[in-house]
């Protein structure tokens, strides 16, 4: 036991004297203060020193690293400044709608009614003349010709020149001659003319090749003769014919200029209700009774109602009634004679109203014209038309009340 307490004695006193030589040894490598901080001022100085030759060795990269600082710094500072937070706009703005484009409109050049489509306006016309005599009474078709010209044609009976475009009746008739004034009237419409012969004069106008001559005498299946009416009395044809017969002969279209036209309105103050247009004798005059309901014109003719056999009692929203110079002459007979180039006095009668004017048209393929007073126009009314040819000679005249 003794010999292991002097063996721990050593060790203790060994393992003191080591701890005293690490302290020494720690205190020796640690400068004193003094020294400490001249190292510490050398190591600033060398690190600016260093800094200093980076910069003059790299001039051109320090100013613009410099100078990329220096924009950072500007944006984030305008950034600070003028940021707004966002403010929800809790209003809500529907996109401004436009109108529809109105649906254009499409109106006939003969009557003035409104069609479906512009392909409707340059529908070929056809022109049919009609007998007026007792025996062709009642007419069939006359309801639906969009223009009517009425005049003397031998001996004071009267016929009918009648238009048609948009209409398509499959019964016309009685279908009589043609006289010369007739051919004056249709032949700015560029109409077909369905007649059954007729005087020299007007044979020789329409067959010189000008016109779309679709006469009975040449074109016979397209007619056909009633067994309930007597000769001459009972020549018909339809639409369904002279279509086919138009088509087939290339009369595909008309182009022509006709009256203006207007919308119609019952006048309030009418001061032409009862009209009476002489043109020969009492199986001829013709009288019409205005009729506001409807803004037409009931028509009666001999005293009695004028009837469409198929349709019932005609009615044309509008009459006009042409003063024109009337003659007898000799052509292949004694035949009448009417001025229809010139100008002459007429009377409209619309919307319960009477107007006076001029009618002028200036040669046989020009339009007949209306004029008014102060030179412009004269505007009908939409509608089925009627013009009336009354004799200035003993026997014509137009009244009304």
């Amino acid at each position: 036991h003794i010999a292991q307490t002097i063996t721990n004695s050593h060790q203790l006193c060994y393992n003191f004297t080591e701890m005293q030589k690490q302290k020494i040894r720690r205190r020796n490598r640690q400068p004193s203060p003094l020294v400490a901080q001249h190292y510490a001022v050398d190591g600033k100085q060398s690190r600016l020193q260093r800094l200093r030759d980076f910069i003059n060795r790299h001039r051109i990269a320090t100013m613009c690293i410099c100078g990329a600082i220096l924009i950072a710094i500007g944006g984030a500072v305008a950034f600070v400044l003028t940021y707004r937070a966002p403010v929800a706009d809790t209003a809500y703005h529907a996109p401004a709608k436009k109108a529809p484009k109105p649906a254009e409109k499409y109106y006939s050049h003969l009557n003035g009614i409104e069609v479906t489509s512009k392909d409707d306006l340059s529908k070929p016309v056809t022109a049919i003349m009609i007998e007026n005599s007792p025996d062709a009474r009642p007419h069939s078709g006359l309801k639906q010709a969009e223009v009517v010209y009425e005049a003397i044609a031998e001996g004071g009976i009267t016929r009918f020149l009648t238009l048609f475009q948009q209409h398509k009746p499959q019964l016309i008739g009685p279908v009589r001659s043609l006289r010369m004034y007739y051919v004056d009237w249709l032949a700015p419409y560029q109409a077909s003319v369905a007649h059954v012969g007729g005087s020299h004069a007007s044979l020789q106008e329409v067959r010189n090749g000008k016109y779309r001559d679709i006469d009975q005498f040449f074109n016979g299946g397209s007619y056909w003769r009633a067994n309930d009416r007597r000769p001459p009395h009972n020549v018909y044809t339809s639409f369904e014919k002279l279509d086919a017969l138009n088509a087939g002969k290339g009369y595909k279209s008309s182009q022509f200029t006709s009256f203006a036209r207007a919308d119609g309105k019952a006048s309030d103050k009418p001061n032409a209700v009862s009209i009476d247009i002489n043109f020969s004798s009492s199986w001829y005059n013709t009288h019409y009774d205005y009729d506001k309901a409807s803004n037409t014109y009931l028509r009666s003719i001999g005293g009695q109602a004028s009837n469409d056999r198929e349709e019932g009692r005609l009615a044309p929203s509008i009459v006009i009634a042409l003063h024109v110079n009337e003659t007898t002459v000799m052509e292949d007979g004694w035949r009448q004679s009417i001025v229809t180039n010139g100008t002459g006095t007429a009377t409209v009668f619309q919307n319960g109203t009477a107007a006076e004017c001029t009618w002028r048209k200036n040669d046989r393929f020009s339009p007949l014209e209306l004029i008014d007073a102060a030179g412009k126009p004269v505007a009908l009314n939409r509608g089925q038309t009627w013009i009336a040819a009354v004799p200035n000679s003993s026997g014509g005249g137009v009244s009304w009340q």
